[in-house]
């Protein structure tokens, strides 16, 4: 386990330990299942983001790609779509999205900050006009219900679907950064491209599969999402998503120069700010501060990683 890892843990246990003491209502059931389920929904978010800022890429538009598809399912529901079809439409809708942003950056030579900046803008806006811009919810779907949003009881502790498939979703995803040469390929190119490329590795085609995977993830969170909430809106569905997703990330190791990520860290920095926002629900303090403490602690945790890093450097380098 790495540094970074151990010190964003630290930074979970030292907020759960004195969240706990100052809040009984911290350990119940009931909030420690929230806890965990909303975590894992930010978690997903995060792992696909990573494997983009890996690359050395970035991605705006996931809160908006969860608003469209939570949107959208809204509308299939309500069309009378059956369950299974409109799931897979959207999956390889999502995959699609991922699969035009990709392309727009390795073939058209776009900034990928423009790419999804446009696609933040233009997925939300397709959410509002397909919708009127009305709530919507998602009426008998028994199935789907149980799918993205029932629990699995471990005696009385019920453990929250997403959970699950955060579970499964983050083995595959430390598989193939870890164990697969093209995870090991795609560092390679976050590090430095011009030398990926050069040694032969298909630096575009790994750079497309990054956007679809960050897309196809965000997606797979706006049905999570839709079903959690049990209602979409279309103007604020996933908004400010993209930003968690991204502090997620970074908080948890990813380097937004490229080359560098685990996903365990991720999974540990999206428990961290889910954390936060419990604790500062549960200790009174306002919650007009809370983009403001949770900025402060990423920039905090961001800042004190930098400099551990500079200074190992330094150490190295005096050696």
């Amino acid at each position: 386990m790495n540094k970074n890892i151990l010190g964003i843990l630290g930074l979970f246990i030292f907020i759960f330990g004195f969240t706990a003491l100052s809040n009984e209502n911290f350990l119940s059931a009931y909030n420690l299942q929230n806890l965990l389920k909303w975590s894992s929904l930010y978690a997903i978010m995060g792992i696909g983001v990573a494997f983009v800022i890996i690359t050395g890429g970035i991605d705006l538009s996931i809160g908006s790609v969860i608003g469209l598809v939570a949107s959208l399912m809204a509308l299939m529901v309500k069309s009378e779509w059956d369950p299974v079809v409109a799931v897979l439409v959207l999956i390889c809708l999502s995959l699609g999205i991922g699969l035009v942003h990709g392309l727009l950056v390795t073939k058209m030579k776009l900034q990928p900050f423009v790419v999804t900046l446009c696609g933040l803008l233009f997925y939300r806006g397709i959410s509002r006009w397909a919708t009127d811009n009305q709530s919507m919810g998602y009426g008998d779907t028994a199935v789907l219900n149980s799918i993205f949003s029932g629990k699995i009881f471990i005696g009385s502790f019920g453990l929250p679907a997403p959970f699950f498939f955060l579970v499964v979703l983050a083995v595959l995803a430390a598989i193939f950064l870890n164990r697969t040469i093209w995870g090991r390929y795609l560092l390679a190119l976050g590090n430095n491209e011009n030398g990926a490329r050069y040694s032969g590795i298909e630096t575009d085609r790994l750079k497309i599969t990054a956007y679809v995977i960050c897309s196809f993830l965000a997606g797979l969170s706006g049905l999570l999402f839709a079903y959690e909430l049990d209602s979409v809106q279309p103007a604020q569905t996933g908004e400010f998503y993209e930003l968690y997703a991204i502090a997620a990330a970074v908080l948890g190791g990813c380097s937004l120069r490229g080359g560098q990520g685990t996903i365990l860290g991720v999974i540990i920095a999206a428990a961290v700010i889910r954390l936060l926002r419990n604790s500062i629900n549960l200790l009174g303090i306002s919650t007009h501060l809370e983009y403001a403490i949770i900025g402060m602690v990423i920039l905090c945790g961001v800042s004190t990683d930098e400099i551990i890093k500079r200074i190992m450097a330094k150490r190295r380098a005096a050696k």
